[in-house]
């Protein structure tokens, strides 16, 4: 039995509200059970100095929690510098994200995709990838209606949600008290039916290709579910 009472393969509520900040081009709160993410972008006609001239867009993130997120308060990062799981995690988002961007179509601009944890229960990154598209589609459409980009570069929505093998039994969208104590724990990130990044590892137990496979299943069924989600939220 799971903690929470869910069944092996049933995911936690999820809700996308869009619009949520005033200022921003895309924004979004996504909210997969008791995780809650604040997701926005941002439109920069300025592009790295890296990609000038090169006749492609770009698009890159960054993620953080405020400090009671979490059960205990952490300390700012701002005050402190980020941590390396703050720069691996960013990282995932943003080349998760570039993963479904036709970056010709988008043309020579850079998107920033933030992602803020306001309240978080396991899955974190794979909310902040899953908000951060709908927060990244709603910007695209403003400028496809400002007639700044022609055709839609977002060719498929990215998702992403958690595996793993709790109390020996295969389980889809980990909580975190599930999290904490499962012997393998996976991160799938998958776009038009095809995986962008896998990111699995044993933490008491090894696992077989069997069981790989049973995850993989699992995600399959939970990322259609949360592409239905963000169609919803951006039609």
């Amino acid at each position: 039995m799971r903690p929470s009472g869910r069944q092996t393969n049933e995911m936690r509520p999820v809700t996308i509200e869009t619009g949520v900040t005033m200022h921003a081009e895309g924004s979004c709160l996504i909210k997969c059970g008791n995780t809650h993410v604040l997701c926005t972008a941002t439109v920069d006609e300025k592009l790295p100095p890296f990609m000038k001239n090169s006749g492609l867009g770009w698009v890159t993130a960054e993620y953080g929690m405020l400090p009671r997120a979490t059960n205990t308060r952490m300390r700012r990062e701002a005050k402190n510098g980020q941590s390396g799981r703050t720069q691996e995690i960013q990282r995932l988002i943003g080349r998760s994200l570039r993963a479904g961007v036709d970056r010709v179509a988008l043309g020579e601009r850079q998107i920033v995709v933030d992602c803020d944890v306001i309240q978080a229960d396991g899955g974190t990154r794979c909310a902040s990838i899953t908000g951060g598209w709908v927060a990244l589609k709603l910007a695209v459409q403003k400028l496809m209606k400002a007639g700044v980009v022609i055709s839609d570069p977002l060719v498929d929505p990215v998702a992403a949600i958690s595996c793993g093998i709790y109390a020996g039994q295969e389980v889809l969208d980990l909580d975190y008290p599930e999290d904490s104590e499962a012997g393998v724990d996976g991160n799938f990130v998958m776009t038009g039916g095809k995986l962008i990044e896998v990111q699995m590892s044993a933490e008491g137990s090894v696992f077989s290709r069997a069981q790989m496979d049973g995850l993989l299943n699992l995600a399959e069924k939970g990322v259609s579910e949360l592409k239905a989600a963000q169609m919803a939220a951006v039609n």
